[in-house]
């Protein structure tokens, strides 16, 4: 798929795609904002840098509209990416990767089920599968020295960024408007955004659980986090509703915009206007398909070269297949869709973040042959 480029007043005055000459911009991705803007009662469409192409609507991508339209949001409602302060002393990467928790199975002992919302205790505290991870990283650069120290953050310090989303509270309901209206709109607004909103703060609510499961088996304390924002969701905004699919609220909030396992992660202060739908970007963003980078990526990677990066950091993962298809290969380079966001003027950098050991999926294999 060749590339495709332009400046953010390029297209119709319906959509506006906020990415350089130099970025990866495949077409497939923004013809469906083509197809998003053909939609009734859209107003705008606004493609970040991290644009790529989605199940029937593009990921990337902040919709203002008159109609409300749960397929623009999709069914992880509320997936997004919090960064918590993290305390070690002596951190060992390769001791610390053998310490992490099995983020797959659910430890009923780090919630109260009475206070979940929409009463959805399954798969809470776990991380789940696609591009989800946890991941203990050392702050890097920074670039803006007085907003790092607001987050009480500086180089060298350890954080924890965990992204995940509704585990399936958010697919039971999409499946539930699907199954009656299909891709067309929500028949009761109000209803879906009560049960949009539960999923939302079960989000946020399972990457603080999953926070402390990981700080307990690491020996740190339980701190509250720094940067909490999700990006999957629809808001009520000037009278229309606000879609946004793999994009973060970037209108003076703090967001981390994740890197791939073997890269560098950036929180950035958004200050995003009208024209981008107040959206920064939420990653690098896919260049491949997971069936592209399955293949590609076992012509060329070893098992063993994916998990341990360039930057020397440490993946866990058991899932063979997995570790190909998030091979840091099949994403864009984070460098240029933070240098797009900047140049745009829809966010600043604060820090880099750079990992240490990136959480995908527990390895109980190499766990038992360790143990023996």
């Amino acid at each position: 798929m060749l590339p495709f480029s332009c400046g953010a007043s390029a297209l119709s005055s319906r959509v506006s795609i906020f990415a350089s000459p130099s970025s990866w911009i495949e077409s497939a991705a923004v013809d469906q904002c083509h197809q998003v803007a053909a939609l009734p009662g859209m107003r705008h469409v606004a493609g970040l840098p991290d644009l790529h192409p989605g199940k029937g609507a593009p990921i990337g991508a902040a919709m203002t509209s008159s109609v409300l339209y749960p397929f623009l949001v999709g069914s992880d409602i509320g997936c997004g990416v919090a960064v918590f302060p993290f305390r070690l002393k002596r951190p060992v990467p390769e001791k610390l990767a053998a310490r992490f928790p099995d983020l797959d199975v659910v430890d009923h002992s780090f919630f109260d089920a009475a206070g979940v919302p929409g009463g959805h205790t399954e798969s809470l505290g776990t991380v789940g599968r696609g591009n989800h991870f946890a991941e203990l990283a050392r702050v890097g650069t920074v670039f803006d020295s007085d907003h790092a120290e607001r987050l009480g953050l500086a180089a060298g310090d350890l954080v924890l960024i965990v992204h995940s989303g509704s585990r399936g509270l958010g697919e039971r309901i999409l499946r539930a408007h699907t199954e009656v209206h299909g891709a067309g709109p929500a028949e009761d607004p109000a209803a879906y955004l009560a049960a949009h909103d539960d999923a939302v703060r079960w989000g946020s609510l399972n990457r603080r659980v999953m926070a402390a499961r990981i700080a307990d088996a690491l020996g740190a304390d339980h701190e509250p986090p720094i940067v909490d924002e999700c990006h999957n969701s629809v808001e009520v905004r000037d009278g229309f509703y606000l879609h946004r699919k793999g994009a973060a609220n970037g209108d003076g909030r703090d967001v981390l915009v994740a890197g791939t396992r073997g890269t560098p992660s950036f929180p950035v202060a958004g200050h995003a206007g009208a024209e981008a739908g107040y959206s920064v970007a939420h990653g690098a963003g896919r260049k491949m398909s997971r069936a592209d980078a399955l293949r590609r990526g076992k012509a060329k990677h070893t098992v063993e070269e994916l998990r341990r990066t360039p930057l020397g950091s440490l993946v866990v993962c058991g899932d063979r297949q997995l570790l190909f298809e998030e091979a840091p290969t099949a994403y864009k380079r984070i460098e240029q869709v933070i240098g797009d966001l900047v140049s745009f003027e829809l966010a600043t950098r604060v820090v880099s973040t750079v990992p240490l050991v990136t959480y995908k999926t527990a390895d109980v294999a190499r766990e038992r042959k360790g143990r023996r």
